[in-house]
């Protein structure tokens, strides 16, 4: 908002001149909490600097942290009434209570409903679903990368579109054992990476009365696959065994390193290797392997959404409204190589900058696999309470395959873990 110096005709003299020598408006300052997976940062602040050259009177800082800072750290925040005005999240239902309804201050909320209208669902808190509260700064969505050269230089071919899980396992670890490569199969430590591969395999996540029910035949048949494959060394137990819990831990930088064969990961990963690895080694992307229920990644993305704790509703808006305006979307996915969750883009298409061909590709490669994604993984995603689950998953599983208990007790506790946690929750604890 625009603060005008109060003088009047008669101050005079050096007063006056050094009045109107001082600035013409009271600068708010706006505060993002964000995390990179690559460039994104860099297009960001690029863009706000334009922003803030046309409207002087916003100032927004960007506060880069690291991505367990955003799930881990951010929530304990907004639960303490303390945060940013904006942040970039992954939680996208679970945080939705924090999140800060920008309709009334939107000049054409129609403009959201239309583009972002599916994601929108993502974000709504229940007792508000009509919200308004940010919108997807991309869609992403899981899959695996492999190291194609590695494949070549093995003489090992690649699984064709349609191969299982098992196909895959077993053709990395041939290539691995033939070029004493050290990991010849990685997944991020993440139960939301797990869950497409479960969905596949024929895990529902939900009972037929839309309750949440992790453990069922197809949950344990994909989780029995890591934990032998762990054991076989298909998978490397000092990989999720170096850390405890539900903690996160990827793979990018192994597999950038040329450690890794294959690796479970997804499409926000594309702009990072065009610049870790450019075209040191053909970096593919191949479309989900299968199970007999499915060939599924999950979607997902990251959003930036507005916070309750912001203080400065009218500009966390008008920054909100421009980031999201189609000509900054269209610059912002091309130039981060990001599959766009905007419905107008998506029909009319982006100009990536990029002329790395195994980017187009993998690019190409997630986008044409939106259609294949599973209901169950649409529906988990938008479930407000699936980081529950994927934190069950993810550290039950980790107990079992460091040794720590068996996989019929992780089950048990993967259970108890989701009942109690989903109770406090909503309880308020």
């Amino acid at each position: 908002m625009l603060i005008r110096s109060p003088f009047t005709a008669a101050l005079a003299g050096a007063a006056a001149l050094g009045l109107l020598a001082g600035p013409a408006a009271a600068q708010t300052e706006l505060r993002i909490t964000w995390y990179n997976d690559g460039i994104e940062g860099e297009v960001l602040r690029d863009l706000l600097d334009r922003f803030e050259a046309d409207n002087p009177d916003i100032t927004v800082t960007i506060d880069t942290v690291a991505y367990k800072a955003i799930i881990e750290g951010l929530p304990v925040q907004l639960a303490a009434g303390e945060g940013p005005d904006m942040a970039r999240v992954t939680d996208l239902g679970g945080l939705s209570q924090h999140y800060f309804d920008l309709r009334p201050y939107l000049s054409d909320p129609a403009y959201w409903e239309t583009n972002f209208g599916p994601f929108l669902e993502w974000l709504a808190p229940a007792d508000n679903p009509d919200a308004i509260p940010g919108f997807m700064t991309q869609l992403t969505v899981t899959g695996p990368y492999v190291n194609k050269t590695l494949f070549e230089q093995a003489g090992v071919e690649m699984p064709d579109a349609g191969a299982t899980w098992d196909d895959w396992a077993a053709a990395s670890k041939q290539v691995a054992d033939a070029l004493d490569i050290p990991i010849p199969l990685a997944f991020d430590r993440s139960g939301h990476r797990v869950s497409g591969p479960a969905i596949s395999m024929g895990a529902q996540y939900f009972d037929a009365d839309g309750e949440p029910a992790l453990v069922d035949d197809g949950l344990k048949a994909m989780v029995q696959k890591l934990y032998d494959w762990h054991d076989q060394g298909v998978m490397a137990k000092e990989h999720w065994g170096s850390v405890s819990g539900h903690q996160y831990l990827g793979a990018n930088e192994d597999f950038a390193n040329a450690q890794v064969v294959m690796y479970m990961s997804g499409s926000w990963q594309i702009g990072q290797f065009e610049e870790q690895i450019g075209d040191a080694f053909d970096w593919w992307a191949v479309p989900a392997p299968c199970g007999p229920a499915a060939c599924t990644g999950m979607p997902g993305g990251a959003a930036l959404v507005a916070l309750k704790t912001t203080e400065h509703p009218e500009e966390t808006a008008r920054v909100m409204e421009y980031l999201s305006s189609e000509p900054v979307m269209a610059e912002f996915y091309g130039r981060t190589l990001f599959v766009p969750a905007h419905l107008g883009l998506s029909e009319s298409g982006v100009d990536f900058a990029t002329d790395n061909p195994l980017a187009k590709h993998a690019l190409e490669t997630f986008a044409g696999a939106v259609p294949t994604i599973s209901p169950v993984a649409f529906a988990l995603q938008g479930y407000p309470f699936n980081r529950v689950m994927f934190n069950a998953l993810i550290s039950r599983l980790g107990q079992a395959i460091v040794g720590e208990m068996t996989l019929d007790e992780a089950y048990a506790r993967m259970t108890a873990d989701v009942e109690q946690q989903i109770a406090e929750r909503l309880r308020g604890g």
